[in-house]
């Protein structure tokens, strides 16, 4: 079975004409795949039982802040714009800086600054998938 490191993690946007951009220097990102179940348990199951129902897909990218990092994405990720185009943009994770990839359409649905006086300015950008989730 195969390792592998976190450091090399690249998150790409596309920006207002489509290009995918790398979005920023990032610490830690993550991604949630899941799926709802529905119940069909009938009288005289000695068990419940369900059925797969609608998946979904959401996450987060932790980054250093620096604001040239949002002039050119469409979504741009910022306390005052986001949700407020309701851009739907392609985001792309690679886990190895290169190479395969997990991508889909998401809705970027946050954006939080966070700062001490000992450590660098971070910001955690949070997204919402629509659509499936891609790992090619």
């Amino acid at each position: 079975m195969a390792v592998y490191t976190g450091n090399a993690g690249v998150v790409k946007l596309d920006d207002d004409t489509g290009t995918i951009q790398t979005v920023a220097e990032i610490r830690s990102y993550s991604i949630e795949a899941t799926a709802d179940t529905i119940e069909k348990t009938v009288m005289g199951n000695s068990t419940r039982q369900y059925v797969k129902g609608v998946a979904s897909f959401s996450g987060t990218a932790d980054v250093y802040w620096d604001p040239t990092h949002f002039t050119t994405v469409d979504a741009n990720p910022t306390a005052g714009s986001v949700g407020a185009t309701n851009k739907v943009v392609t985001l792309e994770i690679y886990p190895e800086g290169s190479g395969s990839k997990w991508s889909g359409e998401v809705i970027v649905t946050g954006y939080t600054v966070n700062a001490s006086f000992d450590n660098m300015i971070e910001a955690s950008i949070s997204f919402q998938g629509t659509g499936s989730l891609g790992w090619a």
